[in-house]
């Protein structure tokens, strides 16, 4: 490659890690149609530059590929990310329900104050779940929905009139209805472990109007951006049907509108005719089919709803339904087949095992020969499973849930098996392809940097310390898992998740050296500049000034127009809490950085 001055964007004077193992840091790079043309030193890079070039000063600031979530609503979540009332980040229950009072208040008829996924009550100083009691009397007239990751959900007062119950109204399945002492309905308890059941409710409340939807969906992506986010895998999800729900994504992609890449997946919506909808879906559509931007992926992360294994660590483990073999077969061997990668959720290892002896059934008949396909989650997988996988040559995605919700795993299964829930060192001492995810937005936090303080800390967020130090991972081994990692499960290995030459110039400008941070410092992390395809989608802090024009939220009333998004520092100084009263109850300095 010559020194021609031919880059559009240059980026100098920063500490660049780039997660190339040819050239794994830099103080610059340059970029031309989206790519990365030159990574190295000022001096080579700059030469790069013409006189048109764009010139950003990185002022010695710490920057990385950007990161990449392998598991990811983003499609379902950016429809309502602007009608939800966020508590990720929250660091107690009153300034919670403080939000949630002011919401009520700004919330119009007929729409409902949503609380969906994202905390745990671990993240509480109070250390509690709100009460119907509580959100009654923070919203005695506007209706309230509060999702608890996926073991329950509260409903007030008002979202129980807004439905149409009466006291004569018996409980629905799943539920218990809370009543008055004259039989009046006071709220809703949705317990049953049951993710549809949970989603069947959410769907009660009104929708936002299309042209909402869209600028949602903006909005969340620029959360994202604020976070480092230049990448997701959509992992479909519940009630998100195929083509319907992906018409606000497709308008925004084609109008060259989306600020994070979007590889999807399709997930079935039909309890026993999910070979189905496969089968009409591979008939019509090719897996990497699309651009750089948005493309499908493949199938899943469900396949077949005898197959789901839905995590809920208050409940005992399910077991799986005897037909589910067959069923599930059925789908993989047509997958297969076509050529069509596929993803599946899978908690635990007796449902991964059941999974496996059908995937090698199917590859004795139609040999897998190298299709890409991996398991989302595997929190319990076991080293005999996770040598079969890389026999089959497929992957594991993980995802940070256990930072929200180990407590309740821990209680169940003990702290031994929390210690390496789930085991990333003898996934990679094995040889798989691993990548971090969130699984946002309803069971945890979109937030990717958690998954980066846990991994690297073992805590979770609500301070107690979940992985042992043999189930814990170096900053460089994370980082990996959110970058170069991810490339393989959207089978982008060579161009995404690593700044060298030919990759997509996707990176972020940290506000934090992640590499030096305290620890409990790590998820408390933004980007102060994200780039994407050689764009600037994002600018605060020091580069304030490179910052893309507002985008004013629809519809004005949003909760996020007037709370933001993730609170990553209360997070932080709440853990900062927890960590110095132990060390003070034991009699220690705390070794924490101040907040």
């Amino acid at each position: 490659m010559t020194d021609a001055a031919d880059a559009d964007l240059v980026l100098y004077n920063g500490r660049i890690t780039t997660m190339d193992s040819q050239a794994p840091a830099a103080s610059a790079v340059a970029v031309r149609d989206g790519r990365f043309i030159a990574v190295g030193d000022d001096a080579a890079v700059l030469r790069r530059a013409g006189a048109e070039a764009r010139r950003i000063d990185l002022r010695g600031r710490r920057a990385i590929p950007g990161l990449i979530d392998s598991h990811l609503h983003l499609i379902r979540g950016g429809l309502t990310y602007n009608s939800e009332l966020r508590w990720d980040g929250v660091a107690s229950l009153g300034e919670a329900l403080r939000r949630l009072r002011e919401q009520a208040l700004r919330t119009p008829p007929p729409q409902w104050v949503r609380v969906v996924g994202g905390w745990s009550e671990f993240q509480f100083a109070e250390r509690r779940m709100p009460t119907l009691d509580e959100l009654n009397a923070a919203a005695p007239d506007t209706p309230v929905f509060v999702l608890h990751l996926y073991a329950q959900a509260l409903l007030n007062r008002a979202a129980l009139r807004a439905v149409g119950y009466t006291r004569d109204t018996p409980d629905p399945p799943g539920g218990v209805i809370v009543r008055d002492r004259h039989g009046e309905p006071t709220g809703l308890l949705v317990a049953k472990p049951n993710a549809w059941i949970l989603y069947a409710t959410l769907a009660k409340g009104p929708r936002l109007a299309l042209d909402d939807q869209r600028n949602s969906t903006r909005q969340f992506m620029r959360e994202l951006n604020r976070l480092g986010v230049t990448g997701a895998i959509d992992a479909g999800g519940g009630f998100q049907q195929y083509p319907e729900h992906y018409q606000i994504i497709e308008e925004l992609a084609a109008a060259g509108q989306l600020t994070v890449r979007v590889a999807y997946n399709l997930f079935t919506q039909r309890p026993g005719q999910e070979l189905d909808d496969f089968t009409r879906w591979s008939s019509t559509l090719t897996p990497g089919a699309g651009d750089g931007y948005y493309r499908l992926n493949g199938a899943g992360e469900m396949l077949v709803y005898s197959a789901a294994d839905f995590e809920d660590f208050l409940e005992p483990r399910p077991d799986l339904p005897p037909h589910m073999e067959d069923q599930l077969g059925a789908v993989v061997e047509h997958l297969v087949a076509k050529r069509w990668p596929f993803r599946l959720h899978a908690t635990y290892d007796e449902s991964i095992s059941r999974m496996l002896d059908v995937f090698e059934a199917v590859d004795r008949k139609v040999p897998f020969q190298g299709l890409r396909w991996f398991f989302d989650h595997a929190e319990t997988v076991s080293p005999r499973n996770i040598d079969r996988i890389a026999a089959l040559g497929g992957g594991i995605a993980i995802q940070h849930r256990m930072a929200y919700q180990g407590e309740h795993f821990m209680r169940r299964y003990g702290p031994q098996a929390a210690a390496e829930a789930p085991p990333v060192r003898r996934m990679l001492a094995a040889g798989l392809p691993v990548g971090g995810g969130t699984d946002a937005t309803r069971v945890a936090s979109y937030n990717p940097w958690v998954g980066l303080g846990w991994l690297v800390s073992g805590r979770s967020v609500g301070g107690t310390e979940l992985l042992g130090p043999s189930g814990r991972l170096s900053r460089e081994q994370a980082l990996r898992l959110y970058t170069a990692g991810n490339g393989w499960f959207s089978g982008e290995d060579g161009e995404r998740g690593r700044i060298a030459p030919g990759c997509f110039a996707d990176l972020a400008v940290l506000s934090a050296d992640y590499f030096a941070a305290p620890e409990a410092e790590i998820r408390g992390i933004t980007s102060e500049l994200t780039v994407v395809g050689g764009d600037v989608v994002h600018a605060s802090g020091d580069f304030g000034g490179l910052a893309p024009p507002p985008l004013p939220f629809s519809p004005d009333w949003a909760p996020p127009a007037h709370h933001g998004g993730y609170d990553p520092g209360a997070v932080a100084r709440a853990l900062h809490r927890v960590h110095r009263h132990h060390h003070h109850a034991a009699g220690l300095a705390c070794p924490c950085a101040v907040f």
